[in-house]
C-alpha cells in the first residue's frame, strides 16, 4: 500500500464476498485506507457453485484471486485471516493469527454458513453448499454413488445409492435437483454396464406449501412442471424428522439414500456476537437505513451479515447478490460522504428481479413482473450470470463449458477426488 494512505482514514472490510468486494472496488484509489480480510484467498462466485458440485464446471471458473481483483486499487491492502473477535470499545478487530486492526469504520460482509435448525449432527449426512469445498464434498458424493450403484448386487442397497434426497426447494435446491436428474438422464447414461444412471430416482423436499416460495405462483408451478419433466420428484409439506448416513425420515416416511444434500436454510455468521448486540433469528445484525449498527455507527452490516426493513414493508430483503453488491456500493459512497463531510442519503434498494435455472433450456425469471420461463428465462439467466462473473478469462471459460455442455450433453469434471469409500486395504491390493 501506498504510504501516502496510512495515515488517512481507516476503512476495514471483513469479507470478499459480493458485498465486501464492492465496497473495496467503490474505495479503490479513493481518500481512504482499506483493508480487506478474508479466511479464503479468492472471491467465490455463489450463484454458479451448484454446477461445480455437479460437474458441470470447476472451480477456478467461478472463483478469482482477491488481490488479482483488486490490484488496481493503490490505497487497498488484502489480508487473508480469520477474524474471532471485535472490541468496538477500542475499535479494534481481532483476528486468529493473534494479529490486530485498528479502524475508523468497520464493514461486516461475513456471509452466511448453513443452518440446520438445531441439528448440527446432520451436517455429517447432508453437506450444504456455500464453498468451493462443499461443492467438491457434494460432486464426490453423487458421482461415488453411482460407482457405489454399478458395484452393488443386492437390489435394495443399489436402490438406497441411486436415491438423492435434495432438502429446501429454493433457488438453490432447484438448481442442484435439476443437475444431478440432467447428470443421470444425459452425461452418465452410457458410461455404466449394471445400472442404468436413468433409474435414479431424485428428490426435492420442503417443508413449505410450494417450491420457490419468494417466486410468483404461476412462475413457481412452470419451475414445478420443469423439475417433472427432468423427472424430479417434488415432495412439499415434508418436514425432515431424522437421517443417518443410510437413510432420511420426511415426516413419518423413512426413505434409504446414501446421498442427502442441504439446501435447506442458512445462519448468518457469528459477527453479531463479535458486537454483543440482539439479533434476528437468522443471527443477522438489524442495521438502519444507512446499514450501520445500532448504537455503532461507525460499524456497518450488509449481505447476509444484515437483516434490513425498507420502510413501508414488513419483510426483509434477501440474501442475494444483487443485495448484497447494491449494499456494498452504497456503503462505500456514504463512507465516503461522511469522510469529505458532506450530506448522506439513505440506502435505496433496486429491485432487479429474481431468476432460477432449472437444467438444460429452462430457467424461470421474475424481472419487476415481466416473467419469462423455459428457454427464454434459460436465456437470460446465461447472460446475466456471465455478465456478472469477476473477470474476462472466467466468463470465456464459462462460455466455452456451456456451450460444449450444450452441444455434446457431457459434463467435463467428473473426477472423484479424495476419499472414495473403498476401505484402504483394496486400494493399496488395486495398485499391485
Amino acid at each position: 500500500m501506498d504510504q501516502n494512505f496510512q495515515d488517512k482514514t481507516h476503512v476495514v472490510i471483513i469479507g470478499a464476498g459480493f458485498g465486501g468486494l464492492e465496497t473495496a472496488k467503490t474505495l479503490a484509489n479513493k481518500g481512504v485506507r482499506v483493508s480487506v480480510i478474508d479466511k479464503h484467498n479468492h472471491h467465490l462466485f455463489q450463484p454458479l457453485l451448484y454446477q461445480v458440485a455437479t460437474a458441470a464446471l470447476t472451480a477456478a471458473e467461478i472463483a478469482s484471486p482477491i488481490r488479482h481483483i483488486l490490484r488496481k486499487a493503490k490505497n487497498v491492502a488484502v489480508y487473508m485471516n480469520k477474524i474471532v473477535a471485535v472490541d468496538t470499545d477500542k475499535k479494534i478487530v481481532r483476528a486468529r493469527s493473534g494479529r490486530e486492526f485498528t479502524y475508523d469504520y468497520l464493514v461486516l460482509a461475513t456471509g452466511a454458513r448453513h443452518s440446520y435448525f438445531g441439528r448440527d449432527e446432520w451436517a455429517k449426512y447432508a453437506p450444504g453448499l456455500k464453498s468451493i469445498e462443499d461443492a467438491r464434498e457434494i460432486r464426490k458424493r453423487v458421482l461415488t454413488a453411482f460407482e457405489k450403484a454399478e458395484m452393488e448386487d443386492d437390489p435394495e442397497q443399489r436402490r438406497a445409492w441411486l436415491n438423492f434426497v435434495v432438502v429446501g426447494a429454493g433457488p438453490t435446491g432447484v438448481e442442484l435437483a435439476g443437475a444431478i436428474s440432467e447428470l443421470a438422464h444425459y452425461t452418465l447414461r452410457e458410461d455404466f454396464e449394471h445400472i442404468q444412471p436413468s433409474d435414479a430416482r431424485i428428490m426435492l423436499v420442503d417443508a413449505g406449501p410450494k417450491v420457490l416460495e419468494r417466486f410468483n405462483d404461476k412462475l413457481s408451478a412452470k419451475a414445478v412442471d420443469h423439475l417433472e419433466t427432468l423427472g424430479v420428484e417434488i415432495l412439499t409439506n415434508s418436514m425432515v424428522k431424522d437421517m443417518d448416513d443410510t437413510s432420511v425420515t420426511l415426516n413419518e416416511e423413512k426413505i434409504p439414500t446414501r446421498t442427502i444434500i442441504w439446501a435447506a436454510g442458512v445462519q448468518a455468521s457469528r459477527a453479531g456476537q463479535w458486537l454483543g448486540v440482539e439479533t434476528d433469528r437468522m443471527g443477522r445484525i438489524p442495521v438502519d437505513d444507512n446499514l450501520c449498527v445500532k448504537d455503532h455507527a461507525e460499524i456497518y452490516a450488509i449481505g447476509d451479515t444484515a437483516c434490513y426493513t425498507p420502510g413501508g414493508t414488513e419483510q426483509s430483503l434477501p440474501g442475494i447478490a444483487p443485495v448484497a453488491k447494491q449494499m456494498g456500493e452504497y456503503v462505500g459512497k456514504d463512507i465516503l460522504r461522511r469522510v469529505e463531510n458532506r450530506r448522506r442519503t439513505s440506502f435505496k434498494y433496486k429491485d432487479l428481479g429474481t431468476m432460477a435455472t432449472i437444467g438444460r433450456n429452462r430457467a424461470i425469471a421474475d424481472l419487476r413482473g415481466f416473467r419469462l420461463s423455459g428457454f427464454p428465462g434459460w436465456i437470460l439467466w446465461c447472460v446475466a450470470h456471465v455478465y456478472f462473473l469477476v473477470g474476462f478469462r472466467n466468463r470465456l471459460l464459462v462460455c466455452l463449458q456451456w456451450f460444449f455442455s450444450y452441444m455434446t450433453y457431457h459434463r467435463g469434471v467428473r473426477l472423484i477426488i479424495g476419499e472414495s469409500g473403498i476401505p484402504e486395504e483394496e486400494e493399496d491390493e488395486s495398485k499391485k
